[in-house]
This record gives structure tokens, sequence and C-alpha cells, in this order.
């Protein structure tokens, strides 16, 4: 049997393991636009070519976005801390003032952002207290001339060195 542990201490342990920070956007059924930040965004599989994401059960977002069957995963470049932040709250207008793009699925592509990486659906199963969402690779692009990726590390959102 395991020692008993609360979940601050989980996050704080597992805090110590640096992710890349992505916006998963996607259009509603009215054709607006919706997205929310994730940290756990994958590769899987290169032949298919395929990626996948963790989202809470309790979003209201992802729903709003799984209804079109696809979305675009946009890779966050180190100054983008204020969207980061900002679709990481459920709250309405997050795209107000956003310049984006749609993507072939017509999910936006967010100006800004290090690469676009449109996808259709491809599975959704719930695994704990989260979806695992994969997405299968319909059209994808690294911006030309792009900044340092945005991480987040202990709490705090940082770049990596662009000699990485």
């Amino acid at each position: 049997m395991t020692e008993a542990f609360d979940s601050k201490e989980f996050r704080s342990v597992l805090g110590n393991l640096p992710t890349g920070v992505v916006i998963v956007s996607g259009v509603d059924v009215s054709g607006e636009p919706q997205g929310v930040t994730i940290g756990s965004f994958v590769s899987i599989s290169l032949d298919p070519p395929l990626v996948g994401f963790f989202q809470g059960l309790n979003s209201k977002t992802w729903p709003a976005i799984a209804v079109s069957g696809s979305f675009c995963a946009n890779i966050l470049a180190q100054d983008q801390s204020e969207l980061c932040w900002r679709f990481a709250k459920e709250a309405e207008g997050r795209f107000d003032g956003v310049q984006w793009t749609p993507a072939a699925s017509g999910a936006p592509k967010i100006a800004g952002s290090l690469a676009h990486i449109d996808c259709t659906i491809e599975s959704s199963s719930q695994v704990g207290d989260h979806l695992f969402i994969v997405g299968r690779v319909q059209n994808l692009e690294a911006i030309a001339g792009s900044k340092s990726a945005m991480i987040f590390f202990k709490g705090a959102v940082t770049g990596t060195p662009q000699s990485l």
C-alpha cells in the first residue's frame, strides 16, 4: 500500500517536470472561437501522425470544441504568458482582441504562436479525473524565425533557451 499524500504535495512534486504550453482551440456549434490552455500536450505516433493531451472532466470549453470534431494546438511562445493565463480560466470573451486565422479545420491559429497543429479528434477516453484526447494531425506548420517556447515549471511560465 502506498503512503497517503495530498493533492498539493502531488502538484508540488510533479511541478519539477517542465512541460510545454499550448492553447487548444476550436469553434463551437455557433462558429465562435473557443480555446483552453493545456500543459500536457504530447506527440504519440508518426504513422499515423497522432498527438494527444489531457483535459479536466469539469471543463466547459472542451465540450464546446469537441462538437466540431477537430482542434488546433497552438504552441505558445515565451512572450505569450498573458494568453496562457487568459485561456487557463473558464471565462467568456477569451478571444477578445486576439489575432487569429482559421486553420483548414476552421479552428483558430493564434498569431505569435511558434507552431500550429491542426487535428481531427481520433478518440477520447476517461483517465482518472481527466479525458485523454487523441488527435490525428491533418496539417501542421512551424513559424519561421520563431522565438523561445513557453514552458511551465514549478507553477510559473518561462521560456526555453533558444540554443535547445
